[in-house]
C-alpha cells in the first residue's frame, strides 16, 4: 500500500514528521524574524491587520513562502539521492504541494476571522449608534469578505483536483504493484475484488483522511495562538473560575473528551466492516463465477450467501444506532458549547460582537482540529477494513503469516467447504 508509492515508507514517514517539527521549531524561534535580513520582516502584532488579497503578497508571507518551499526542496534532494524512487515526484514533491496549499486556506480562514471581528463590531456599532456608520463602510466590509472567498474558492477548487490526480497515482502505483506479483496473490480471498476495488477505496479514503489531518494540524498552528490571545477576554468560565487561557484549555479538554468517548464506544466497528467486505466479496465472488459456470451460483448457494450478508449487515446496523447517538449528541452540543463557556463573560458585557464572532469562530475551529478522529471515526473504521484486506497481500509478498481472519477462511476452503458455509462472525 505504501511502499509501492513512497520510498522505503517507514523511515521515509519518520524522516518526515521529524523534518516537519524541525521546520516548525526553527520557525517559531528565529525563522519568521530572519527574512529581516531579506527585507521581508514578520507581521507588526500592533498593525491593523491587512484584510484583502493583498495580504499574501505582503512580505511576511513572501517570506514563509520561500522557507516553505526551500525545506522542501532539501527534503527531496535528500530522498531522491538516498532511496530513488518510480513516483518521488507524486509522493515527496506532490505531497509537499499539498501540505503548502491546505496551509494557505487555512490563512484565508485566519484572514476571515480577522474580518469578522472587524465588520461586526462596525454592525454593533451602527446598531447601536444610529448615523455613526456608512453604507459606503459596510459595502466595502461585504466586498471585502467576497474578495477573500473568491480567493478561497479558487484555490480550493484547484487543490481538490490536484488531489485527485494525486490519488489515481497513488491508486496506479498499488495496481501496478499488485499485478506484478499476482501469480503470488491469486489463491487469497476476494484477491480480484481487492486489486480493483480496494486499492481504489483506499486510495481515496485516504485522500479524505490525509488532507483533513492536515489541515487540522495547520489549523492549530495557525489558531491556537490566535486563540490564547483572545483569552485575554475571557477571566472566568462556569464551574471551573478563573483559569490561565481558559478557551485554550477548554477546547482541548472538551474535544479530547468526545475523542476519547467515540473511541470507547466504537470499539467493535472496525472488525464488522471487515467481515462485511468479506462476505460480500464472497457474493459477488460465487456470482463472477457462476457466469461461465453452470454449476456455481446456483439459488440455494446464493440465496444462503445473501443471508450472511444480511445477517453481517444488520449486526453492523444495530451497532451504529448507538455510536450515532452518541456521536451526534456531542457533536449538538459541540454545535453551542462555545457560547456556553463564554457566558459569565457575555453577561457582564466585557466584550463586543465582533470579538464574540472571533472568539466562536477561532474556538470552533481549534475544538474541531482536536475532534479530527470525532468528526473521521467512520471513514476512519471503513479503512482499518480495507487495510485488513490489503494487508494480506502484503503480509504474502513479505512471506509474514496471513490475517486471522484469512488464515481461517483458506482452512476452510481447504477443507472443501462451500463459500455458503463460511461462517460470518
Amino acid at each position: 500500500m505504501f511502499v509501492s508509492f513512497f520510498p522505503q515508507p517507514k523511515l521515509f514517514f519518520i524522516s518526515a514528521v521529524a523534518w516537519s517539527l524541525l521546520l516548525v521549531l526553527l520557525w517559531f524561534f528565529g525563522g519568521e524574524h530572519l527574512g529581516t535580513m531579506l527585507g521581508m520582516p514578520p507581521v507588526d502584532p500592533q498593525a491593523a491587520p491587512v484584510i484583502s488579497p493583498i495580504r499574501f503578497l505582503t512580505p511576511a508571507f513572501l517570506w514563509f513562502y520561500g522557507y516553505f518551499f526551500a525545506g522542501m526542496g532539501v527534503f527531496y534532494l535528500f530522498w531522491a539521492l538516498y532511496s530513488p524512487h518510480r513516483w518521488q515526484n507524486w509522493s515527496i514533491l506532490g505531497s509537499g504541494l499539498i501540505i503548502f496549499v491546505t496551509n494557505f486556506i487555512v490563512q484565508i480562514s485566519v484572514a476571515l476571522n480577522d474580518w469578522r471581528g472587524m465588520f461586526y463590531d462596525m454592525v454593533q456599532k451602527a446598531l447601536t449608534t444610529p448615523g455613526s456608520v456608512t453604507p459606503a463602510e459596510l459595502y466595502y466590509g461585504v466586498w471585502q469578505f467576497l474578495s477573500l472567498a473568491l480567493v478561497y474558492m479558487s484555490i480550493a477548487v484547484l487543490n481538490v483536483f490536484f488531489v485527485r490526480h494525486y490519488v489515481f497515482r497513488w491508486r496506479t502505483a498499488m495496481n501496478d504493484y499488485f499485478t506484478a506479483y499476482w501469480p503470488r496473490l491469486r489463491h487469497i480471498e476476494g484477491a480480484s475484488q481487492r486489486v480493483q476495488d480496494d486499492t481504489m477505496r483506499f486510495s481515496g479514503t485516504m485522500q479524505g483522511l490525509g488532507v483533513n489531518f492536515i489541515d487540522s494540524i495547520m489549523t492549530l498552528i495557525a489558531f491556537l495562538p490566535l486563540l490564547a490571545s483572545l483569552s485575554l477576554h475571557v477571566s472566568t468560565l462556569p464551574i471551573v473560575g478563573a483559569i490561565p487561557y481558559p478557551l485554550v484549555i477548554a477546547a482541548i479538554a472538551w474535544s479530547l473528551f468526545g475523542t476519547g468517548l467515540l473511541a470507547v464506544v466504537g470499539v467493535r466497528l472496525p472488525g464488522l466492516e471487515f467481515r462485511n467486505q468479506r462476505v460480500e466479496a464472497a457474493l459477488r465472488k460465487e456470482l463472477v463465477l457462476g457466469e461461465d459456470d453452470t454449476a456455481r451460483a446456483q439459488p440455494p448457494t446464493l440465496a444462503e450467501l445473501f443471508r450472511n450478508v444480511r445477517k453481517n449487515y444488520f449486526t453492523l446496523y444495530a451497532h451504529y444506532v448507538y455510536f450515532d447517538m452518541v456521536r451526534y449528541l456531542y457533536l449538538q452540543v459541540d454545535n453551542v458549547f462555545a457560547t456556553l463557556i463564554l457566558v459569565p463573560t457575555l453577561a457582564i458585557g466585557k466584550i463586543t460582537f465582533g470579538v464574540f464572532q472571533q472568539i466562536v469562530t477561532a474556538f470552533s475551529q481549534v475544538a474541531t482540529s482536536f475532534q479530527y478522529l470525532v468528526n473521521s471515526w467512520p471513514t476512519i473504521v471503513e479503512l482499518i477494513s480495507i487495510y485488513k484486506r490489503l494487508r494480506a497481500f502484503e503480509a504474502t509478498l513479505e512471506g509474514a503469516p496471513l490475517p486471522e481472519i484469512d488464515q481461517a477462511y483458506l482452512e476452510r476452503e481447504r477443507a472443501g467447504l462451500r463459500p455458503e458455509d463460511q461462517p460470518v462472525s
